[in-house]
């Protein structure tokens, strides 16, 4: 008989490391080793982009699974568990179906099953916060949470880097085992044994739950528009989290369609993507508690600024080396790229891999700063959902304009929207006490 891990502070925070690890793994797994392997299979850089863009999307619609969650349940089963448990069973199932859809051939298809798991991951998430809130004490919540987003880095590392790692000794098919594999010794281990307190709160039954789900989304959205017009600053943050914040080229697809056809090996990209990710999660801590000893306002500016230098600088070196269009890794004799290029996108990658991780970790203070008390929890979902509204249509117009325009104007010109934000970041005050902002 496995132990309860919620039963003491040190099971709890290791039950929620190791579950916002089966989180990162699916998005890591499909936006860094799947795209890799799709630009060497020749997909195109728009379809990636496509790809990569719409895998997010199920994250910006997330608020309209909460009510569900929070209405249908079994206290028998555990009243989030069932959820975490099926949500993760679910997800291997949906990466088992994909082991053997071709990507070149079968894109749609294989984009649709994306979406499927992304749904799954998305209300695997919501269910974890809502166990969350419900198990841990208050004075473990900073650490807690400090340990889940290190939990989801670690869990893409283990999907992205782990799989180009692993690609170099199995066919990249079988890597759908192993990722299933890691997501599936969670379940057993972590989510299976886990024992809920039980809720009375005097629930309806069945029936009337699934009838209150709609007015549940009704109440959201209404909680949500109040929050978002009751005062300047929260209208302004919301549109804010509608634009880039700083530039994004580097993150999705741009950064897998170069690194393949620069002729970087699996290990190489991988080797890559693990430090910047390491790099990134280390940038999220530091970017909060500079921020919160300098001003929030003042370093996101700063941020912003700098994290378009890295592409800036990648974009003039690659229109001084000619290389503006892509190129097919399937090309007999295709051209080989400069030593300097390579450099150069390594230190491009990992000085931004640095300036997203500083911005992340001051924007979600800052909104947590302009929301109101009593629709906190709906007003900060809300702003977290519209960032992957973001991240869709950035790797959707970017892998887009990769073909049509090249690579260095596409960095080019995601630096220039990335930088609009800035007007923005000087109106978006703290909330005051009692009053409006």
């Amino acid at each position: 008989m496995l132990p309860n891990l919620l039963a003491k502070k040190w099971g709890r925070l290791a039950t929620f490391f190791f579950l916002y690890v089966t989180e990162g793994i699916p998005l890591g797994f499909t936006a860094t080793a799947v795209a890799t392997q799709m630009r060497r299979q020749g997909v195109s850089p728009s379809q990636i982009g496509f790809f990569v863009g719409v895998l997010y999307l199920p994250w910006a619609w997330k608020w309209m699974i909460g009510p569900v969650v929070d209405i249908v349940y079994s206290e028998r089963l555990g009243r989030r568990r069932v959820w975490i448990v099926a949500a993760q069973c679910a997800i291997i199932i949906a990466l088992m179906a994909g082991m053997g859809i071709d990507f070149a051939k079968e894109m749609g298809l294989f984009t649709a099953l994306v979406v499927v798991i992304n749904i799954f991951a998305a209300t695997q998430d919501v269910a974890i916060d809502a166990l969350a809130c419900g198990v841990l004490e208050e004075k473990e919540r900073g650490l807690a949470n400090g340990l889940m987003f290190a939990g989801a880095y670690c869990g893409q590392a283990v999907g992205g880097a782990g799989v180009l790692f692993l690609s170099r000794y199995v066919n990249f098919n079988t890597t759908f085992v192993f990722v299933c594999a890691c997501i599936l010794a969670v379940t057993l281990f972590i989510a299976l044994p886990m024992r809920e307190p039980k809720i009375t709160d005097g629930s309806p039954p069945v029936g009337p739950r699934l009838r209150a789900i709609g007015g549940e989304i009704r109440g959201y959205v209404r909680r949500a528009l109040k929050a978002f017009f009751g005062s300047r600053s929260a209208l302004l943050a919301a549109v804010f989290a509608m634009l880039p914040c700083g530039a994004h080229s580097l993150s999705y697809a741009l950064g897998s369609n170069l690194a393949v056809e620069l002729g970087l090996t699996n290990e190489t990209i991988a080797t890559l993507a693990l430090l910047s990710t390491m790099i990134s999660a280390l940038g999220c801590v530091a970017g909060g508690l500079l921020s919160d000893r300098f001003g929030r306002r003042r370093m996101l500016g700063l941020y912003i600024v700098v994290t378009v230098i890295p592409p800036l600088c990648l974009a003039v070196l690659m229109q001084r080396q000619g290389w503006i269009m892509p190129v097919d890794p399937q090309m007999e004799d295709r051209p080989v790229a400069p030593e300097v290029l390579i450099t150069a996108y390594w230190a491009a990658s990992l000085a931004y891999a640095a300036m997203q991780g500083l911005i992340f970790g001051t924007r979600t203070a800052l909104f947590m700063d302009v929301c109101t008390p009593a629709v906190a929890a709906t007003q900060f979902t809300a702003y977290m959902s519209l960032l992957n509204v973001v991240i869709w249509y950035s790797a959707s117009w970017q892998g887009w304009a990769i073909e049509n325009w090249g690579y260095p104007a596409t960095l080019v010109a995601d630096a220039a929207t990335g930088l609009l934000c800035l007007a923005l970041v000087p109106w978006i005050r703290k909330r005051r006490p009692g009053g409006g902002g």
